[in-house]
């Protein structure tokens, strides 16, 4: 017995230790680092280097900026994970759906935008969506629609970046999806189908049920996924306008690598480690509720 355990520490030990050592220690090293006051003056001289505790993270919560790059990510998140599930998951369902043809190419090409480059595509989208020259503002046009300054508008900047979001990393919940939909026994199908039980039916009773672990998978990876926020506002609007893109991330970087505060940047990256933990584990508890139901 002792041997067996022997055995699997040692064929275990070479993951452990890359894990360990690119992993462990730089994650322990940032909670070092986010209880001092790490910055510029520091980093010319050590000796400037001084332990202050929790204060990094007190003062995270009297400043405002944080608490609006907050809200900023909440409000992406609200609206970005339902929008990108429900997206995923029709396009799973008509991928599925018999009467679908070559269905090879449209996986394909629904997938495509999940691995092309997202700064290049963000490129992309922040030319389609200009006020004066965009495409989408020139259809609207031919509609008898005024321009509309998709990322110069407050009320505009953060839709966009969530439609830009949905478009970019649906094809990857849609495989998921698509995966899941496939295990499902066709059976149930026919079953309600002689029973006469419509399409919503099916879906509401059959469908939805089948895919609840997951639903759960894809709404965890999601969440996390979207409370990371950065890419997007960085290359299409630079935090702006009035600051209604700026993410926790976003914030998280000009304290880092424009201020030079790597204390502050530390401590939010663990602030928003806690607020993902915390998320998503209360959706796991759900979920378990939900399948003990």
């Amino acid at each position: 017995m002792k041997r067996g355990r022997l055995a699997g520490w040692v064929f275990a030990a070479p993951a452990l230790i890359v894990i360990g050592v690119f992993f462990g220690l730089p994650v322990l090293s940032a909670l070092a680092l986010s209880l001092t006051d790490f910055d510029l003056y520091a980093l010319a001289d050590p000796h400037n280097l001084r332990f202050i505790g929790l204060d990094n993270y007190l003062d995270l919560l009297r400043t405002p900026i944080f608490w609006k790059s907050l809200g900023n990510t909440a409000y992406f998140v609200a609206i970005g994970v339902p929008l990108s599930i429900a997206v995923s998951l029709g396009a799973a369902m008509l991928l599925n759906a018999p009467v679908t043809r070559c269905k090879a190419l449209f996986r394909t090409a629904l997938f495509a935008p999940v691995v092309t480059t997202l700064v290049a595509v963000a490129v992309i989208w922040r030319y389609l969506f200009h006020t004066r020259y965009g495409l989408v503002n020139w259809t609207l046009g031919q509609a008898g629609i005024d321009p509309v300054d998709w990322l110069g508008d407050p009320h505009w900047a953060m839709p966009t970046i969530i439609l830009f979001a949905v478009w970019k990393n649906f094809g990857y919940n849609m495989v998921i999806f698509l995966a899941g939909l496939q295990a499902i026994p066709k059976d149930l199908y026919e079953a309600a189908r002689i029973d006469g039980a419509s399409r919503w039916k099916q879906f509401l009773h059959i469908t939805l049920p089948m895919l609840g672990p997951v639903l759960l998978v894809v709404g965890v990876i999601t969440v996390s996924g979207y409370f990371q926020l950065f890419a997007e506002p960085y290359v299409m609007t630079r935090g702006d306008p009035l600051q209604s893109t700026v993410s926790v991330l976003y914030f998280m970087f000009e304290e880092g690598f424009k201020w030079w505060n790597l204390g502050r940047a530390s401590a939010v990256a663990f602030l928003l480690f806690l607020i993902i933990l915390g998320v998503t584990t209360l959706m796991l508890r759900f979920g378990r509720r939900k399948e003990l139901v």
